[in-house]
């Protein structure tokens, strides 16, 4: 088999053959670190100073702030060089995703933007589309809008009501509908807007703002994210010239659905980014605030607080640069829409994963920076109180966490039945080994754990299609917890195989973070397995799960205190890059 083939090169297909890398952060070359060092400055220098006037309403700032960063060329990322742009790997347009993160809701202008803003003309337009746009939106002259979701279709988008409908003369495509929730609708000069050719055939629109009938609602009152602007796009009898389709008619769904992978890897990486920023305020006040004659930093149940905090960060940076990783190498050399569409689109499983780690490792990171802080934290006064109201809305971005937990084991199956993963011929196999298991000491204690994770996956999954069949889609619990497992199993194997790289503190937290997923893995399992098996069966299938979840107890206690001490030396994130 040769390099470019192997199975764990292939989306998925680490459940089934362990990989031989990863690509790590430790692997960035100098011209990321350089581009990570000027995002870092732009955002500290230019950004921050402003945000609060931007969480007060002053929206209008993040124009002049979106045309620095295009000055910076942080717009133009993913854009081909023949359009204005730098055409830089996947890895830098992710770096600079997490080093915005702390900028709030400015991070939800650039992303939207950036990402599902201009990436459809990037792989869809047609030659002319990209010239006459690109450059533009390279530049920050003009800023850029997705709309898809509206106020009866969010997670059920194929489901659009809005519709257009060819003119009289055969020039025009005129729209009619609302589109909800639209990110940079108050100052976008160009929308890409889903609709029904005929109330059927869904289809990409590229709209001017100034076209006659298109209009917004008010900005609306949200929990967090204020300094982005989020309006509804309001379409009466719109005329869209038929140069202006983008993509084919009836196709839309190629664009939103591929696009919105790379909105997934990107989220998961700005989740990362936001947490470590709260880690970071979080220990210093830590190192700050004396209570009863001590910084509490040296309390334990705030060093447990902390020394997870970290874990759980590390898990999920190392996830999402593994998976950036593997996504620039298959996508290395290939030109055009359609190749690179499809090397993105190979590790849409693993986007949907890290959307959803890094989402909820944020939440749970922002949760307890509000708690070390204590009455503090809930004041505006501290930034903690900002992190926690903007972390919310990732867990809704880019598809809800429910709805990326069906796509996982769903398009696993899919990819099963097409042929392109021996998932079927895994889970048989694994049946017979279940049913004879061996006690023999393995020669890797915690890459055995990990593939015991990974088996324990596919015998739920198994059992659930052989028990289903089809109607495993509404078994909705059963394939959660199915994914939940894959999800850890993912993170664990991705933080410990950093981990060896780096040594130190690092193996502390991927042998935490792996203890924990174990723990996890076998209550999720337990849980749903009475669903599906009965009788003698399900005897044997219990001890099965138990088996393959069990440890040796470890001291939780102490490797979290030595992940905190690491946090608190450091004032945040204790690996350095």
């Amino acid at each position: 088999m040769t390099e470019e083939t192997k199975l764990w090169k292939k989306g998925g297909g680490w459940i089934l053959e362990p990989p031989e890398v990863v690509y790590t952060p430790e692997d960035f070359d100098e011209s990321v670190k350089e581009i990570a060092r000027t995002t870092r400055a732009f955002a500290e220098k230019e950004v921050l100073p402003l945000l609060e006037r931007m969480e007060h309403g002053e929206l209008e700032l993040n124009v002049p702030l979106m045309k620095k960063a295009g000055e910076l060329g942080l717009l133009a990322i993913e854009i081909p060089e023949e359009y204005g742009g730098l055409d830089l790997p996947k890895v830098v347009s992710t770096v600079v995703a997490e080093e915005l993160a702390g900028t709030g809701g400015f991070s939800v202008t650039y992303g939207a933007h950036t990402s599902i803003g201009t990436l459809p003309l990037v792989y869809f337009g047609t030659e002319e589309q990209k010239r006459k746009y690109l450059p533009r939106l390279a530049s920050g002259e003009w800023i850029a809008a997705y709309c898809l979701t509206e106020p009866g279709s969010g997670s059920d988008a194929l489901a659009a009501k809005t519709r257009a409908t060819l003119s009289e003369d055969g020039k025009h495509y005129v729209l009619n509908g609302v589109k909800q929730w639209i990110s940079n609708a108050g100052f976008a000069h160009l929308f890409t807007v889903f609709a029904k050719v005929d109330g059927e055939h869904f289809t990409a629109f590229l709209v001017e703002r100034d076209t006659p009938g298109l209009s917004f609602g008010p900005e609306e009152k949200k929990m967090g994210i204020k300094a982005s602007s989020t309006r509804q796009v309001i379409l009466e009898d719109v005329k869209v010239p038929l140069e202006n389709v983008l993509g084919e008619i009836g196709k839309g769904h190629k664009i939103a659905f591929n696009v919105l992978n790379v909105g997934r890897y990107k989220l998961g990486a700005g989740a990362v980014g936001g947490a470590k920023r709260a880690l970071e305020l979080s220990a210093r006040y830590a190192k700050a605030r004396v209570q009863f004659g001590r910084p509490i930093g040296e309390f334990g149940l705030i060093q447990e607080k902390l020394g997870e905090m970290a874990t759980r960060i590390f898990a999920g940076e190392s996830a999402v640069y593994r998976t950036v990783g593997l996504i620039d190498e298959a996508l290395s050399g290939k030109k055009g829409a359609e190749a690179v569409m499809a090397g993105v689109e190979e590790y849409a499983v693993e986007a949907s994963i890290i959307k959803v780690l890094g989402s909820e490792v944020l939440g749970y990171v922002v949760d307890e920076g509000v708690q070390i802080h204590g009455g503090y934290g809930y004041s505006q006064e501290y930034p903690i109180e900002r992190a926690y109201r903007d972390a919310r809305i990732n867990r809704i971005f880019e598809g809800t966490n429910e709805i990326n937990r069906l796509l996982i084991p769903g398009m696993l199956l899919r990819r099963a039945l097409k042929g392109q993963l021996p998932l079927f011929q895994a889970a048989m196999k694994l049946q017979k080994e279940l049913l004879e298991p061996t006690f023999e000491e393995p020669e890797d204690l915690e890459l055995h754990q990990v593939q015991n994770l990974k088996k324990l996956f596919l015998m739920v999954a198994g059992l659930a299609a052989q028990r289903y069949g089809q109607g495993v889609e509404e078994e909705q619990e059963v394939l959660a917890a199915a994914a939940d497992i894959l999800i850890d199993a993912y993170a664990a194997e991705s933080a410990l195989l950093r981990a060896r790289k780096l040594g130190g503190v690092a193996q502390s937290m991927a042998r935490l973070y792996l203890a924990q997923a174990m723990d996890r893995a076998q209550t999720r399992a337990l849980g749903v397995l009475p669903r599906l098996v009965e009788g003698d069966e399900a005897r044997v299938v219990y001890s099965a799960a138990r088996r393959l979840t069990k440890r040796e107890p470890l001291d939780l206690v102490a490797l979290r205190r030595e992940v905190a001490r690491a946090v608190l030396e450091a004032e945040g994130y204790p690996i350095a890059r």
